[in-house]
């Protein structure tokens, strides 16, 4: 939760910023300006997230908690430092609510078989939408299959849009869990997770809220949004690959039994039986990504000092006028017109493959995501079996629109 109010942040300047981004200053073959627009896939990474994790290994490499060293005592301040941000970040209740994950695919897999396997039993169901996520899928079909349960699936309106009313209506006295995106990373549709909660709870029912396309574009906050799990990666975030995070209600995480065994998650160890460690530790098992928590709490500080609804409201305004220029644009058809949604265009070109619009534009310098984006039963919904993407973030600018548009034109006419 970015609690600082925008009075004490600097005015947002997308070309400021983009200029933290040492990548997007690297010109392309040719000297070609880089336009990337797959943001929703992997945001890029400033410079300050770059040296923490170069910090890490050049002055602290050791591995955290227990030694004694000075080396163990620094990598341990930057592990344990970025999870107190993360609690800052996500308005968490302790810093025994946020586990550190590989990313949101971990931390639903870890939810799906440390809460929900133990409560599931034949005929019991598991309640998710048609624009999940694969991530937000599979784990609850895996558990759904070992126990007997069922998933019951809220659907998609013609633009995108998951309906309050639609997911109450599959509620039932049998869903042990509603599983639930803040946010499409096909679509962009935003969810109204908060009512979703409330009519979840209700009916007794806890919620996990996929929230990995939404912390990069507007302030969370998990307790105000009642939510019992979160869960994010960094890489969405500005940060590095391959770590995440899980919040969970104190009261839920220590009522569910241990994940994986090793390093650190134990308090004691014999023979004849071993003893857990205390949260958030007895689910961290084994040497940790260190340089990665590092980076991440190092894109937490950077995100700190911008204006979040100022980013909010930079990308809506790229994104309307994208969508404004591409309706002009002949053959060219938007999957997903959700009112409110975030700052993702996914489209179809008649006659023209979705790989064949991202080999195109890339030839121009726009980088953006073709194929079913993870998203597949939201792709037979919508009876195409790809879309082109392009997702925009707090560096893009109009010139990154101009050449996605200038790029989409050229295919118009080659397929025209």
């Amino acid at each position: 939760m970015n609690t600082a109010t925008a009075a004490n942040k600097p005015l947002f300047d997308a070309k400021r910023i983009r200029e933290d981004f040492p990548i997007l200053s690297e010109p392309l073959d040719q000297g070609m300006r880089l336009s990337y627009l797959d943001n929703a896939a992997t945001t890029q990474k400033p410079l300050h997230v770059i040296c923490a994790s170069d910090d890490y290994y050049r002055h602290a490499n050791a591995n955290v908690h227990r030694a004694i060293h000075a080396l163990s005592q620094r990598a341990t301040r930057a592990y344990e430092g970025a999870r107190d941000r993360l609690v800052d970040f996500l308005g968490a209740g302790s810093r025994a609510e946020i586990i550190y994950t590989r990313g949101t695919t971990d931390g639903i897999n870890l939810v799906a078989q440390c809460y929900a396997r133990p409560r599931l039993k034949p005929g019991d169901e598991i309640l998710v939408t048609e624009l999940e996520h694969h991530s937000n899928i599979v784990p609850w079909q895996i558990a759904a299959e070992a126990t007997g349960a069922r998933l019951v699936v809220v659907p998609v309106e013609d633009d995108g849009s998951v309906t309050q009313a639609a997911f109450e209506s599959r509620l039932s006295d049998r869903t042990v869990i509603a599983c639930i995106a803040h946010i499409s990373n096909a679509l962009g549709t935003v969810l109204p997770v908060a009512e979703m909660i409330a009519a979840a709870h209700a009916r007794g029912v806890p919620v996990l809220v996929d929230g990995a396309q939404a912390v990069a574009h507007m302030s969370v906050d998990v307790r105000a949004l009642d939510a019992d799990f979160y869960v994010m990666s960094a890489h969405k975030l500005f940060g590095p690959t391959g770590i995440g995070a899980l919040y969970g209600k104190r009261e839920l995480l220590e009522d569910m039994p241990v994940y994986q065994g090793g390093g650190d998650m134990i308090e004691t160890v014999s023979f004849e039986g071993t003893t857990w460690n205390e949260l958030p530790y007895r689910f961290e098992a084994g040497t940790p990504n260190i340089a990665g928590a590092a980076a991440f709490g190092a894109a937490l500080e950077y995100l700190d000092g911008i204006d979040l609804a100022a980013v909010a409201a930079h990308e809506h305004r790229l994104l309307e006028k994208a969508t404004a220029a591409m309706a002009g644009i002949d053959g060219l058809r938007i999957i997903g017109t959700a009112p409110g949604k975030a700052a993702t265009i996914s489209f179809v070109m008649d006659g023209v493959h979705a790989h064949d619009i991202g080999t195109l534009l890339d030839e121009s310098g726009v980088a953006i995501r073709t194929g079913h984006h993870c998203a597949m039963p939201l792709m037979t919904r919508f009876g195409v079996p790809a879309t082109a993407r392009a997702s925009f973030a707090m560096y893009n600018n109009d010139e990154d629109v101009d050449a996605l548009i200038k790029g989409l034109e050229s295919v118009a006419r080659i397929f025209g």
